[in-house]
């Protein structure tokens, strides 16, 4: 740094990046302390602009101006750094002891949210919940034990490390997602052909195309394993087919979804990344793959998925597996 000797507040803020009303405050409480001229301005040297930057350096660690004191002493000790100091580590351990306590707090009160989430997502529901399972009222979602596996063709190779589209798509909750804006903490996102309704016939010879069978139990998945996936990291969950919204909300009313599905009826995902796709009875339908969002960039794919009915599973131990 280059000598600078008898500046004035604003030179001095200039040099260190804060505002001049930021000077008078670390003065008021005595951590930096100037000269006075023979007319009584102020004047500061290149001392002060290194406090004032440590000081400046330490709130962005999340330490309090008004604790920054032992940090400030360290250096008017002569020390080369301001946390050469047993009394700067101290501050240093208080600050982290500090930090975990209001973790903790704000992970409690994130697991009584998720918690409050669930109950009022199955409140009303006909489905049976997942500590009933194994009765007779969730044989519907039993898959037969023939189903085709889907092969890796390959045609899902090229979308990690992509860019997520700027597209957006309504959701089940009245809102408009857009997919390179879903923030910095992983969303996953599985795309499926379509869920098929009790008592509604499926496209003929469903069950023998590689990959079609199964997306009932695989959203009931992502229901039951919603609360796990968000504490391994996931900060959102979004099933997405071509069916239209109104079809999406009655999905999640019957199954009593805790998160929000989109809807892509014009296939604009697929057309935007490339996704694989297959046609049957005249519709052109999604192949089953999922997406890991992350800062608007695809960090992961699952493709192909099989079985379905384990795939929140499979999603969840890669989210252990691969910590943010």
């Amino acid at each position: 740094m280059s000598e600078v000797n008898g500046m004035r507040i604003g030179e001095l803020a200039r040099l260190a990046g804060v505002t001049t009303k930021a000077v008078r405050y670390y003065e008021s409480l005595g951590l930096i302390t100037p000269g006075r001229l023979a007319n009584g301005y102020r004047e500061y040297d290149q001392d002060d602009v290194r406090l004032v930057r440590e000081i400046r350096a330490l709130q962005r660690l999340g330490i309090p101006v008004e604790r920054t004191r032992p940090f400030l002493a360290c250096l008017a000790a002569g020390r080369a750094h301001a946390d050469d100091c047993p009394a700067s580590l101290a501050s240093y351990r208080d600050a982290i002891d500090e930090l975990t306590e209001r973790i903790e707090a704000l992970t409690a009160r994130r697991a009584t949210l998720i918690t409050h989430l669930n109950v009022a997502a199955h409140r009303g529901s006909g489905v049976v919940p997942p500590e009933k399972k194994g009765t007779g009222a969730m044989d519907y979602l039993t898959l037969p034990a023939d189903l085709p596996v889907p092969e890796d063709d390959g045609a899902a190779d090229h979308l990690r490390g992509l860019q997520a589209p700027g597209l957006t798509l309504p959701d089940t909750a009245g809102r408009a997602v857009r997919l390179d804006s879903l923030g910095p903490r992983r969303t996953v996102v599985y795309v499926y052909p379509l869920t098929g309704r009790p008592g509604t016939d499926l496209p003929e010879g469903w069950n023998s195309i590689p990959g079609a069978r199964g997306c009932t139990p695989e959203s009931c998945g992502f229901r039951d394993h919603f609360q796990d996936l968000l504490e391994a990291g996931a900060g959102r969950v979004y099933g997405v087919s071509s069916q239209d919204t109104a079809y999406q909300r009655e999905v999640v009313e019957r199954l009593g979804l805790p998160f929000d599905m989109l809807s892509d009826p014009a296939l604009g995902l697929a057309d935007t990344l490339g996704l694989p796709t297959f046609e049957v009875d005249g519709m052109r339908l999604f192949k089953r793959l999922t997406l890991v969002i992350r800062a608007s960039v695809i960090e992961h794919v699952f493709y192909p998925v099989f079985p379905p009915n384990e795939h929140a599973r499979q999603v969840l131990t890669w989210l252990r597996e691969n910590p943010q």
